[in-house]
């Protein structure tokens, strides 16, 4: 059978007829939401004062991936639709979010992947800026790096949650490939500037191609390429999009250690979202060192409730020397849940100042477990 192109073309207009129709009606709904989360407001409920629910948006892109039956891949029709929602959110409320910039950073990525394009952005300077921008309600939410697969743990993000009132509201994974941008050649590189995190990622080549170079580390992956768009036989290692950001040619792609390295960002803001059917809890705490297995004793806490461990990590309180707080990331229970009450109050025979940090919807990638 032939295909007609003008009849063909007629068809895409009468459907984007029918789109455009059926986006404004969803616009409209979610209007009609936001009202609804106002009234909600005067109520006194707190939660219905937030826009970004990170629960009912995993909702909605499992169901959009259940029900496509293609040939749109799941991962293009999840990306209209976070346009849909980020759209959607901007109609409801005015959204600022925080993020480790300047333009073109893997904090900035990891905040469009989220958030979309409709909502507004607040370039950060440093990790401790993004969390005063949201305790000082400047910005509603913000995102941090968290963690790296290859690098560990993200220091300065620790460090604020030991003093910050922010809570955790969700997570997100962000597959992290690093280019090497210069306005030079590789031969004439004299200086290299990227993020800390960044050049522990890159270890296998900077030994093997640039052994011996300076290494300049940075607020961010972008504000390196900014710093080396501005000098002769400088590089940065960065993301690809501050090739054009920034005016840089890419010298070597994809010089991270392991193909498969991925950051997890957490999302910050004043309170986390309701419970899911699978959720994750952030605890820290400290113990009293002079008895003999505290921490032991905390940790079978976690144990006798069946609870698994996702994350261990400590940092030194900066009360006194030798004495560290603890983060224990659990699966599978909610912060308001019965369960975590009587996990917080078992822990604080053990331990002190056992603190909730966030609880999130578990959005780890299932090529990631």
């Amino acid at each position: 059978m032939s295909l007609n192109l003008d009849t063909l073309r007629l068809q895409i207009d009468s459907l984007d007829h029918k789109l455009i129709a059926l986006l404004n009606e969803r616009a409209q709904v979610s209007l009609d939401i936001g009202a609804a989360k106002r009234e909600a407001k005067d109520s006194q409920d707190e939660e219905n004062t937030h826009v970004y629910i990170p629960g009912r948006e995993k909702q909605v892109f499992e169901k959009v991936t259940r029900l496509n039956p293609g040939p749109l891949a799941a991962d293009s029709l999840c990306a209209i639709y976070r346009e849909i929602m980020s759209a959607s959110i901007a109609l409801q409320k005015d959204v600022m979010v925080a993020y480790l910039g300047p333009v073109g950073s893997f904090s900035h990525d990891a905040s469009m992947k989220r958030f979309g394009d409709s909502v507004q952005y607040a370039s950060q300077g440093t990790i401790a800026d993004v969390f005063e921008a949201v305790e000082r309600g400047r910005c509603q939410y913000g995102v941090v790096p968290f963690e790296n697969s290859i690098a560990g743990s993200v220091v300065p993000t620790l460090d604020k949650f030991i003093k910050s009132k922010v809570k955790i509201r969700a997570e997100t994974y962000l597959p992290v490939h690093h280019y090497l941008l210069s306005n030079s050649t590789t031969e004439a590189v004299r200086r290299v500037y990227s993020h800390p995190v960044a050049l522990a990622q890159c270890q296998i080549f900077l030994n093997s191609q640039l052994k011996g170079i300076e290494l300049i580390p940075c607020a961010s992956t972008s504000e390196a390429a900014q710093l080396a768009s501005k000098e002769k036989y400088a590089a940065a290692i960065c993301n690809r999009v501050c090739a054009d950001i920034y005016g840089l040619d890419i010298l070597h792609a994809d010089i991270e250690d392991q193909q498969d390295n991925t950051t997890r960002f957490f999302i910050i803001s004043d309170a986390w979202d309701a419970p899911t059917v699978s959720d994750k809890t952030l605890l820290m705490f400290t113990v009293d060192h002079r008895l003999p297995g505290a921490l032991c004793d905390g940790l079978k806490v976690f144990k006798d409730h069946s609870l698994n461990l996702t994350k261990i990590d400590s940092r030194p309180s900066m009360l006194r020397p030798w004495h560290y707080v603890f983060f224990v990331e659990c699966a599978g229970v909610h912060g308001d849940s019965e369960v975590m009450n009587n996990v917080v109050a078992e822990l604080g025979k053990f331990c002190l100042d056992v603190k909730i940090v966030g609880t999130y919807p578990d959005q780890r990638p299932q090529d990631l477990n």
